[in-house]
């Protein structure tokens, strides 16, 4: 998400020349591409304008700091006022409340609800609560069974499916149980609809006065794009939401609805949904995701994630094994396992500061998730000893490990050169960073010479 928005304002920015004061003229001119690069992006008219407003205002005549050019200055006002836009911090979930707090999700068929809701369970539990899931969408075949099967991924209850029971029913029922069974919160993921109609709003309006709910979620994908605008109105008007949750923001969305929802509405962004993996669901920002639209990355969130999914025994044990120097396959698979965990590589490269300027680079590098899985297959068809001692891996070896992880030799050499290049570097590192590294789990993330891309080495 916001790929392409990101590469439009670095053009924009990079072209601002001058000293002294901002004129004008280098405000005006930059503003007009900001301006298309927003709209480009489907952020709404109206906030477009009130945006651009605001900036143009700020900079002009603005006395530009020393050592600080122009361009730098404008930048700092637009990222200023992306976090102002955006919300000025992030805002955590209301359970303020005599339990069961009620959440209830809301939003139009295919949003992704009923994931979202499992995801939330998932971060509620991480917080010792005791969570309870019921399914309203008593419409969409499987609906109910699909947030059952969801529970029980996320090891937390599931209300009982009782057939012919309508949401109003389900809601009531849900809240006796919770009250009953000694749950903390009780998650109501609403039916949708292909879109917004009176028959929906009049549902979700009269479970939500049943249930009382300490927040009401709006759920949108991302890639909704001008439509985000209609719908965010139109939720926030007739049923009241505290919050939004902007799915599918890993994918190929050009960002306006995460700009629009927050100004038309008032109501912050509470999560960004980052894939399918229950797990992929993340506290918004502001101020960081500002940072990656401007091409700063966001390394707050990048060691965040690393801390959450890295296995801090294993990553002392590599860390004191490459104070001695050593360094053999089995710990480059290690390696390997601790970066996917985090996550999709593309997404964890741009949250580095200074990504959003090489994102031509990027993409000739055609990084390839699936790469580092073959990767792995290589070296789990070695024997224990070849993933001791590489030097044992001769040509006849390397035939028969390609033949069993189903690669070419030549897969299999580049692997080899690989692990001598990443075994090189790690003898040069001092014991200090390689310390800090591997505790982060982020040694090796980016091996000489690229490793995880398809095309051209990344940089070269």
């Amino acid at each position: 998400m916001f790929e392409s928005l990101s590469d439009r304002l670095s053009k924009v920015f990079a072209k601002l020349t001058g000293r002294g004061a901002l004129s004008e003229a280098d405000v005006t001119e930059a503003l007009r591409e900001v301006r298309l690069a927003l709209l480009e992006a489907d952020v709404a008219l109206s906030v477009v304008k009130d945006f651009v407003a605001r900036v143009k205002e700020r900079a002009v005549g603005q006395e530009v700091v020393k050592s600080v050019s122009p361009g730098q200055m404008v930048v700092k006002i637009v990222h200023d006022e992306l976090i102002a836009t955006l919300g000025a911090e992030g805002v955590e979930l209301n359970l303020a409340a005599v339990p069961p707090a009620v959440i209830l999700m809301v939003g139009l068929q295919g949003s992704g609800k009923t994931t979202t809701s499992g995801k939330l369970a998932v971060r509620l539990k991480k917080d010792r609560k005791k969570v309870l899931l019921a399914s309203l969408d008593v419409y969409r075949p499987a609906a109910q069974q699909q947030l059952e099967i969801l529970a029980r991924q996320a090891e937390v209850g599931a209300l009982p499916i009782v057939m012919g029971e309508m949401p109003v029913a389900i809601a009531r029922r849900a809240l006796d149980v919770g009250r009953k069974e000694g749950y903390d919160v009780v998650v109501l993921d609403t039916a949708g609809r292909l879109h917004i109609d009176a028959e929906l709003m009049a549902e979700v309006a009269a479970v939500r006065d049943v249930a009382k709910p300490v927040e009401t979620l709006l759920v949108a994908d991302a890639m909704t794009g001008q439509d985000a605008v209609t719908l965010a109105r139109e939720f926030n008007e007739k049923v009241g939401v505290t919050g939004i949750v902007l799915t599918r923001v890993d994918g190929d969305s050009r960002g306006g609805a995460a700009l629009s929802m927050r100004a038309v509405t008032g109501r912050p962004i509470k999560f960004l949904g980052m894939g399918e993996k229950l797990d992929a669901l993340e506290p918004f920002h502001p101020d960081r995701l500002a940072g990656r639209i401007l091409g700063m990355g966001d390394v707050v969130s990048l060691v965040e994630k690393a801390m959450e999914t890295v296995d801090q025994d294993e990553a002392e044990r590599l860390a004191k094994r490459m104070e001695k120097g050593k360094f053999d396959l089995n710990d480059m698979l290690s390696q390997f396992r601790q970066v996917e965990k985090m996550g999709d590589l593309k997404g964890i490269l741009g949250m580095l500061p200074g990504m959003g300027k090489m994102a031509d680079q990027l993409k000739d590098a055609k990084i390839d998730n699936k790469v580092m899985g073959r990767q792995k297959a290589i070296i789990l068809s070695m024997t224990p000893g070849e993933r001791r001692n590489p030097d044992l891996i001769k040509a006849s070896r390397k035939k028969r490990i390609a033949a069993g992880s189903g690669v070419s030799i030549q897969d299999v050499n580049k692997l080899l050169k690989q692990y001598q290049q990443m075994a090189d570097m790690m003898k040069k590192v001092g014991k200090l960073g390689q310390k800090g590294l591997m505790r982060h789990g982020l040694g090796g993330l980016m091996p000489p010479g690229g490793g995880f891309g398809g095309g051209k080495r990344f940089g070269r």
